[in-house]
């Protein structure tokens, strides 16, 4: 036991507490926002739509019903809809988003967006980006926007992006066509569809989103080469780390448009790695390898786990901070993925990453 000639006096106390409360105070709120917002300051989610309330193309359609319950589970839970440029704004310069934060986009510029989900926006005043392919909206496809709608809609809160000329499956060649051949025509193809859309509209975002979601990396090279941002349809929240030659979007449709289903996407957070794998994602290998290189706090990072057509995937760690995954069965022709995920540390709330695969000789979708 301390003698009282070693024990602090009253006064002592009283004058060191108001010495040194103010740098204790600090100290402890800088690190409750540290605690609380870490990883939401790293991490933004994109969600993608096509149709809203088109109910006979269900595997690319949301209902209303859907659409308004899931605009109410985002007003309810606080989350901050943000246009997806300013996201990856953010993200580029390595500064904070809010926690929740998130970026509606609408691909192919249907009517239906300009006639359900864009009143339900601009009621709401929140932003979108809406990618567009031009050549539709220049034959006046029936089921589509004109160019008048769109320049209404950018008064309210609308954004538009680059969804490609023709809707091709860009990554593959023509028959006969050489590589250079086929890089000359992916470049005009993305150029007159960026000139198309800045001659018809006031302000033009510097974002491409690749048509079904399928790139290359030569594609992602010719994108990024172009000034432009890459954006997919693989499913994970973006992050720093995150490759801006193709961003994930979580794609929301009538299958997968329950609440519960649609909260654990949006909640979700960007997986905390060093790096992005970078994997090809055109591929003629049948069962690829990915590698995962986590960031130093998170050695081992507890129950990450990999899916493939909805079996676990072959864990492999190469040491603390890096594990290389791969399937158990083979990769489908066309289009495939692999879902990575693992508890965050906050309740409710998933890391999340997925690689999209493109073996040739497939297609379909939107």
């Amino acid at each position: 036991m301390l003698s009282s000639s070693n024990t602090p006096s009253a006064s002592l106390k009283t004058t060191m507490f108001n010495r040194y409360a103010p740098t204790i105070l600090l100290a402890s709120m800088l690190l409750s926002q540290i605690n609380s917002s870490h990883a939401a300051q790293n991490s933004a989610v994109a969600v993608m739509y096509h149709r809203i309330g088109e109910n006979s193309y269900p595997t690319t359609n949301i209902r209303i019903d859907q659409f308004e319950a899931q605009l109410q589970f985002l007003q309810q839970n606080n989350f901050q809809v943000w246009p997806l440029a300013k996201i990856i704004e953010q993200l580029r310069h390595g500064k904070p988003l809010p926690d929740k934060t998130i970026a509606l986009t609408m691909d192919d510029a249907y009517l239906s967006v300009y006639t359900q989900a864009y009143p339900r926006l601009k009621k709401l005043r929140w932003p979108f980006t809406v990618f567009v392919t031009t050549d539709y909206i220049d034959k006046k496809l029936p089921n589509f926007m004109s160019w008048e709608q769109m320049r209404e809609m950018e008064k309210h809160g609308a954004s538009f992006g680059n969804h490609s000329s023709r809707h091709d499956y860009m990554p593959r060649r023509l028959k006969g066509e050489d590589e250079a051949q086929w890089q000359q025509r992916m470049v005009a193809d993305i150029r007159h569809a960026q000139k198309r859309l800045e001659q018809e509209l006031p302000q033009v975002e510097k974002l491409f989103v690749y048509p079904y979601g399928e790139y290359n990396l030569a594609l992602a090279n010719i994108v990024a080469a172009e000034g432009l941002t890459g954006i997919g349809q693989q499913s994970g929240a973006m992050g720093p780390t995150s490759d801006f030659r193709y961003l994930p979007r979580f794609p929301v449709n009538e299958h997968y448009g329950s609440i519960a289903d649609f909260g654990s996407k949006v909640m979700s957070l960007a997986m905390p790695l060093a790096r992005d794998p970078g994997a090809e994602s055109a591929t003629t290998n049948k069962r690829p390898s990915l590698t995962f290189t986590f960031d130093k706090q998170h050695p081992r990072l507890r129950q990450f786990s990999c899916y493939f057509n909805n079996q676990p995937m072959k864990l492999d760690w190469l040491n603390d901070f890096e594990v290389k995954v791969q399937p158990q069965q083979d990769l489908p022709v066309g289009r495939s993925r692999y879902n990575c995920t693992a508890p965050s540390g906050e309740k409710g709330r998933f890391y999340w990453y997925s690689q999209q695969w493109v073996r040739p000789g497939g297609g379909g979708g939107e």
